[in-house]
């Protein structure tokens, strides 16, 4: 009679402790096998998964060579290859006690609390609230590169550049961004997704990382699965709609544990109120996280790049401009605190997709939208993140510029690269998405 998956996944639990309690219980501070410990070599960005059973349960890391096993009692792949390869320190990547393999021990020494740091950074809200006060540059551990917590690049796992300049924007949006700083705050939502998007905001983040880049591996794991592969390595999608897929499954899985359903991020920080109105039909109120603005028709003959302002295409929402296809009027009869706008500059039909190449002229600062978009109170907005279009469509790559509060400078940001640049400069390029922050 055959056993079923359950019944060997515990008994092999079972099994596994039973071992470890044999083994001497020993904790110490004097372990001989410290210096051997390889800080270059260790990456806890991947998928903490073991490198011989690909198993995610009770899995350990190798501090000498970086590799992840699982287990550590006899017969596990960690024990085994302390005795292969002569590496004794390993770390457990949930409960981040160290052991010494194969003697089984526990390791107590506060030269170690670097590596915890790094396996899972740490934040409190003191520490938070000055993140944009006080810029801390840092130092990578081999010294070849200096960086700033919160303007590090993102590893480019293959044609991923729409969700890296999908994250360093959502980076800067400060109330969202210290939410999820300190996982106290969700730690009673199940979701993969929102956990990997605070672990990923941490890394960004974090002042005492021993590389100047982060990787999104598990994040982008936990997108592939909640999105059903709508979004995955590999494929070039649209970052428009990968922030709004973001964002909505955030906001509905913060919700699902929540029973205050206005207490969510995501709702505070983005959600806006647009009044729609049909002919011969009553008018309606809908919530919107982003607004999309259509860019007119380039010219066909001109030698030219057009321009437009941006004041121009938010005519579409002042309550009076008719939409030709729709037949219908929008009003904004609220603002959010921050302002996704997103303008549409492919389109596509049935043979190909076409790029409107406009250039948009917009502020960045002190974006004034009363006088074209009818509310009573004046609503100034400064430009935070400002995502552009390279190349060709379907052939092109995203890149981002992002402001640094603390320093109130901007950097161009296109995955691994990293660099300050002129304000002038971020109005240049063919915009496709903006974050704007309305003032306080």
């Amino acid at each position: 009679m055959t056993m079923k998956r359950q019944d060997v996944k515990n008994t092999t639990d079972y099994e596994e402790q039973q071992l470890i309690k044999k083994q001497k219980v020993v904790e110490t501070s004097s372990c001989p096998y410290l210096d051997t410990v390889n800080r270059q070599v260790l990456d806890f960005d991947f998928e903490k998964c073991c490198s011989v059973s690909l198993s995610n349960l009770n899995v350990y890391a190798c501090l000498v060579c970086g590799k992840y096993f699982q287990g550590r009692g006899h017969k596990s792949h960690a024990y085994n290859h302390s005795l292969e390869a002569g590496h004794h320190v390993f770390i457990n990547l949930r409960s981040e006690k160290v052991y010494c393999l194969p003697d089984g021990y526990e390791i107590i020494d506060p030269s170690l609390d670097d590596i915890r740091r790094v396996l899972n950074p740490r934040f409190n809200t003191d520490l938070v609230l000055q993140l944009d006060k006080n810029p801390q540059w840092s130092r990578a551990i081999d010294g070849s590169e200096y960086y700033l917590p919160g303007m590090v690049g993102i590893n480019n796992i293959k044609e991923t550049d729409f969700i890296n300049v999908v994250i360093q924007s959502l980076m800067r949006v400060t109330p969202l961004r210290n939410f999820f700083l300190i996982p106290e705050n969700y730690k009673d939502c199940k979701s993969i997704l929102v956990h990997r998007f605070g672990e990923l905001a941490r890394k960004i983040w974090h002042a005492k990382n021993f590389k100047g880049h982060v990787s999104p591996h598990e994040f982008l794991q936990a997108v592939m699965k909640a999105s059903g592969s709508r979004f995955r390595i590999g494929v070039q999608s649209d970052p428009v709609e990968f922030m709004s897929w973001l964002l909505n499954t955030i906001q509905a899985d913060l919700k699902s544990y929540s029973r205050i359903s206005n207490n969510n991020i995501v709702h505070q920080c983005f959600q806006g109120e647009l009044e729609v109105v049909k002919d011969g039909a009553d008018a309606s109120r809908m919530p919107f996280l982003m607004l999309g603005l259509d860019l007119p028709a380039p010219p066909l003959c001109n030698d030219k790049i057009p321009q437009v302002p941006l004041f121009n295409m938010f005519k579409k929402f002042d309550g009076e401009t008719v939409n030709e296809v729709a037949c219908v009027r929008y009003r904004v009869t609220r603002l959010p605190r921050y302002l996704i706008l997103h303008m549409r500059r492919f389109t596509k039909n049935d043979f190909f997709v076409e790029k409107n190449p406009t250039i948009v002229n917009f502020p960045v600062k002190n974006l004034e939208l009363k006088d074209y978009i009818p509310l009573p109170t004046s609503n100034k907005y400064d430009l935070v993140a400002n995502i552009v279009h390279n190349g060709k469509p379907g052939d092109g790559s995203y890149r981002v510029f992002v402001q640094c509060k603390s320093e109130e400078v901007w950097y161009e940001m296109q995955d691994l690269h990293v660099a300050e640049t002129l304000p002038e400069m971020v109005g240049v390029s063919e915009t496709y998405m903006q974050i704007y922050e309305k003032q306080q």
